[in-house]
């Protein structure tokens, strides 16, 4: 290996030398280089980052889950056209579905409600209140690093007992531990008996459903929600407005899906007062959109790189003409055809090497620049680095051949005599 690297070393001397004697001209030849390479790198970047960020939101949903929500009307009167046909999302619709759909492991109906009043008071936005089952726990995945999540017991009682997400515990009650503490919402006390994990991601919506961070809520005990929450005028509300299922392992959560989504079309007569949202379903989907849309940046970001590797050849085969007399005089004091090659490949290889290591700085600081101005998230990996680069070189190689052959096929005494 030394001894290949020692046999390079006057090649890259003289394709340094070569280089630098035309610094304006080497340097707008690897401008196409620097631009292509930046660009693979930036867009492989931006697609690394939606993939990352969307496989986080349906992380938050659940790969095996399924998830039914109402749907709000727009104002009162769709509602009342509604209510006419269907009874909206109830207990009766969740008992049907647990009774006669195969491969449910866990479910929970879950109860929102939006506080008008909080105590602790607070500046920030006021938590979330929803109701839910014990299983949400386990369907949900949620990591309690204070305290513990209250029991079916608690909820068959209506304790009023809560657990806090990690912003509505600093907001209400501060940094120190919760547990033991009481808030209150509306006119009801909950004392306080855990505290979720913080919750990585943003607050989105992912195809109709309504992601709720879960680091500003506080969640009880579904009965507790029902009967110390809910109000007189409930006839044009959901009698819930959520149900989170999670299918047994193996269980196709689309076929169970599609079951599901017929019990409540025969129930609810087609009123589109519900979406039945699969997250499985959905990461297909994105996957197959974040592939379509990596293969168009890739192929943009490839014509940069070509455009640079036609860059490459022009001026290499400038770079012959120059230098027809050196190379009649190098084959007619021995040098070999092959030397010949080795010499001008070496000289376009090194183009594309220095442009695709600077192209990998701009494409890096451009993903930076386009994360800052668009707010989008952007991963620079390895492999898009290794990628772009290993295109880069191979570009140099490809397109520096023909003008390599092409100098060493010249005839020794008429390149002598070339002026």
């Amino acid at each position: 290996m030394t001894g290949l690297i020692q046999a390079y070393i006057p090649e890259i001397y003289m394709g340094l030398s070569s280089l630098l004697v035309h610094k304006l001209r080497t340097l707008l030849t690897m401008l196409g280089m620097i631009f292509g390479v930046g660009a693979v790198v930036a867009m492989l970047a931006i697609t690394a980052g939606v993939e990352k960020e969307m496989l986080s939101y349906i992380d938050l949903l659940g790969v095996n889950n399924i998830i039914i929500e109402a749907k709000e009307a727009v104002d009162r009167n769709e509602l009342q056209a509604r209510r006419q046909v269907s009874p909206g999302l109830t207990f009766r619709d969740y008992r049907a579905i647990r009774e006669n759909v195969q491969g449910i492991e866990l479910a929970t109906p879950r109860k929102r409600f939006k506080p008008m009043k909080v105590l602790p008071k607070t500046t920030a936005e006021p938590p979330v209140l929803i109701g839910v089952e014990p299983s949400y726990k386990d369907i949900q995945s949620l990591r309690i690093v204070e305290g513990r999540f209250f029991t079916a017991e608690e909820d068959s009682q209506s304790a009023p007992v809560c657990v806090l997400g990690e912003s509505a515990k600093v907001n209400l009650l501060g940094y120190e531990p919760a547990v033991g503490k009481f808030v209150k919402i509306n006119d009801t006390w909950l004392q306080v008996i855990g505290v979720m994990a913080q919750q990585a991601g943003a607050d989105t919506d992912v195809e109709g459903v309504e992601i709720i961070s879960r680091n500003n809520l506080v969640v009880a005990p579904l009965n507790t929600v029902m009967r110390r929450f809910e109000d007189g005028n409930s006839y044009l509300k959901d009698e819930i407005d959520g149900v989170y299922i999670r299918v047994q392992p193996g269980t196709d959560s689309i076929e169970t899906s599609a079951v599901i989504n017929a019990i409540l079309a025969a129930t609810h007569k087609d009123a589109g007062d519900y979406t039945v949202t699969v997250p499985a379903g959905l990461l297909e989907q994105k996957k197959r959109t974040s592939d379509i849309f990596k293969i168009v940046m890739i192929c943009i970001a490839g014509i940069s790189l070509l455009v640079g590797g036609i860059g490459i050849m022009n001026i290499m085969l400038a770079t012959v003409l120059e230098r027809t007399r050196e190379i009649g005089i190098r084959r007619a004091i021995g040098a070999r055809q092959k030397d010949i090659v080795r010499q001008f490949l070496t000289e376009a290889v090194m183009i594309s090497i220095l442009g695709g290591l600077v192209g990998i700085a701009f494409g890096m600081t451009l993903s930076q620049v386009i994360a800052a101005a668009a707010g989008w998230s952007t991963v620079v990996t390895f492999s898009s680095i290794a990628v772009a680069f290993g295109v880069s070189v191979g570009i140099g190689l490809l397109f520096g051949i023909y003008p390599a052959v092409q100098a060493a096929r010249l005839d020794p005494i008429e390149a002598i005599r070339y002026e």
